[in-house]
């Protein structure tokens, strides 16, 4: 089974170059699921219901968001009724949406998507994502009864992505990390057979800061002064950047990885 994962969709050119690439390269790579990070998708900022409805026409079957996810108001009322939109898992109980996805295609292949959120240099300070997906893996087992676990931890620490994907190997097919915006070169497989990538960067425009403008970050280092500074996405032309992750169709677990850049990154 082959699944992408895209990196953080940035502002509009993100979005255009991922609705450009992504019907040629379903067909191309002969992609059984597409999971794309969306919390930047609104000018950086979030994600809308219109754009939702766009990426999954495009053919993206899952989208994960990441601490932006609240940034459109628009998008609260959607995070209680649609099942393929996930903010991170562990938020406490009783915060709007899910951050769990069990996807199945039209062959009936199985994908459960689990969506975390790191805890280090994260001022939101969730509760633990170790624990919280521990409580998601009692039900699911992947090559039993779910073909594929695809994990998107959404994290600033390099560190703290690295011992989740340690943690998990042999027990889901993929922990993928997003968030920072700058593709890692270590895709690689675990010994226990689980797929890792510390960050597949964004799908945006590279010539900018992390997707941002220039001119704004430079000057706030240079300044320090962060108020009153309005940060603006970057408008040139995007790259594309995500990974292919092949499964084995008995036990689940990764046995490929394919870096994916298409743009002029």
């Amino acid at each position: 089974m082959k699944i992408l994962f895209l990196g953080d969709i940035m502002g509009r050119s993100g979005r255009e170059a991922v609705y450009s690439f992504l019907p040629q390269a379903r067909k191309e790579h002969q992609l059984d699921f597409v999971v794309a990070n969306g919390e930047n998708a609104a000018g950086g900022f979030g994600i809308t219901p219109v754009i939702c409805d766009e990426l999954y026409k495009t053919g993206v079957d899952v989208i994960t968001t990441g601490n932006h996810i609240w940034d459109q108001q628009e998008i609260i009322p959607r995070l209680a009724k649609d099942k393929h939109l996930l903010r991170p898992h562990n938020y406490p109980e009783g915060t709007s949406g899910t951050g769990t996805c069990l996807v199945t295609n039209a062959r009936g292949q199985s994908l459960l998507v689990i969506h975390l959120q790191g805890q280090i240099f994260m001022h939101e300070n969730l509760p633990c994502p170790f624990a919280c997906v521990d409580n998601v893996l009692k039900q699911y087992t992947p090559g039993s009864n779910v073909n594929a676990i695809l994990v998107d931890i959404h994290a600033e620490a390099n560190s703290e992505k690295m011992a989740l994907g340690h943690y998990l190997d042999g027990r889901v097919s993929a922990v993928i990390g997003s968030h920072t915006h700058v593709p890692t070169n270590d895709a690689r497989i675990f010994s226990g057979g689980t797929a890792y990538q510390t960050d597949t960067g964004m799908c945006g425009d590279y010539d900018s800061v992390i997707g941002m403008e220039k001119a704004t970050p430079i000057k706030r280092f240079l300044t320090k002064v962060t108020k009153h500074t309005k940060m603006t996405v970057a408008s040139g032309e995007a790259t594309v950047c995500g990974i292919i992750i092949t499964t084995n169709n008995k036990t689940g677990l990764a046995e490929g990885v394919e870096i994916v850049k298409k743009g002029p990154l």
